[in-house]
């Protein structure tokens, strides 16, 4: 295991080099910031003491050796507009974004698992047939379409919850949360239900699928036959087996649950990263967008990492190499 972990690493550093240097040829490719920062009165020599102060005034070769260089000691470059430290801005946005992932994921999990259960135990009864249409509607929607009805139906219609921002937070551990107050949770429920819908839908079908497959198993006809419970066999011999796909799947679509929460932070105004990635982008921020790519490449990394240890907690043949020895 540690040689593993130690490889995984290794590759990981890899990974990082090649997309530091396609994700920095792209965001050169987009544009000049000049064009945005610079009065468009500006003389030429206002325009070369603006990109030397830059340091936009170098071949692009010379930006790159010089952003790869302050990255090795974890500087990834000052921010254009904002003028500080562009992983400070990112990582001052990170736990809002990272708070309602996981309350996206936890509602994902917490529905998807049970009702795929049921609808892979029980596929020709009512409620299984209006599960997966269920998730075959959560599918279809888009995001900023479910995101504007939520927000339609219950802030404007029903004046239930708020319409955006995050609300009052509590820090934990020296991280805002919202998670701790009854406030909080009026603002945090409709972008995380927004965010979860589609996970949700994934889920149910990934789960309800592993279902109906592990019931055809020998393994599943021989607990029954010995006579164990129903609720045995469910909780012991077919739930084990099904999580093993659902666990990597979760873990990826965390991932992207971070990624690109972009839409639903826009539509409900939470002051995360992907409303900071979309501000950037449209200012030619440059530091800001390589630094948030790079941290979500590096996250992708990790939970690959954890997914994979996970995996072979479940399944100990993973562990060994799959030998089945």
């Amino acid at each position: 295991m540690p040689f593993f972990i130690l490889r995984r690493c290794l590759q990981a550093v890899n990974v990082l080099v090649v997309m530091s240097l396609l994700v920095f040829a792209g965001v050169y490719a987009i544009g000049s910031p000049l064009d945005l920062l610079v009065d468009p009165q500006a003389t030429t020599e206002d325009l070369a003491r603006a990109a030397a102060a830059l340091g936009l005034d170098q071949p692009v070769w010379v930006q790159y050796g010089r952003f790869l260089s302050r990255a090795l000691g974890g500087d990834l470059g000052d921010s254009f507009i904002h003028g500080s430290p562009a992983i400070g801005l990112i990582l001052a946005r990170l736990p809002a974004t990272l708070e309602l992932a996981v309350v996206a994921m936890l509602i994902a999990v917490g529905l998807g698992v049970p009702l795929g259960l049921w609808a892979g135990l029980h596929p020709d009864t009512v409620g299984g047939r209006t599960i997966m249409a269920g998730s075959i509607v959560g599918f279809s929607l888009p995001t900023f379409w479910v995101g504007l009805m939520l927000i339609m139906v219950f802030s404007v219609q029903l004046g239930w919850l708020p319409a955006g921002g995050r609300g009052p937070t509590t820090e934990l551990f020296g991280l805002p949360l919202s998670v701790l107050s009854v406030e909080g949770w009026r603002h945090l429920i409709l972008p995380a239900t927004n965010l979860a819908l589609f996970k949700l839908a994934l889920i149910i079908r990934l789960t309800r699928s592993g279902t109906r497959e592990a019931l055809q198993q020998d393994y599943v006809r021989f607990a029954r036959a010995k006579g164990l419970s129903t609720g045995r066999v469910v909780g012991v011999h077919v739930l084990k087996n099904i999580l093993i796909p659902v666990v990597t799947v979760v873990g990826m679509e965390f991932g992207s649950l971070v990624a690109f929460s972009v839409v639903t932070e826009s539509i409900f105004a939470w002051p995360g990263m992907g409303k900071l990635l979309l501000d950037s982008i449209t200012q030619l921020d440059r530091p800001v967008v390589l630094a948030y790519l790079l941290l979500i490449v590096l996250l992708y990394i990790v939970i690959n990492l954890v997914v994979d240890l996970v995996y072979a907690l479940l399944d100990p043949r993973v562990g060994r190499g799959g030998s089945g020895r």
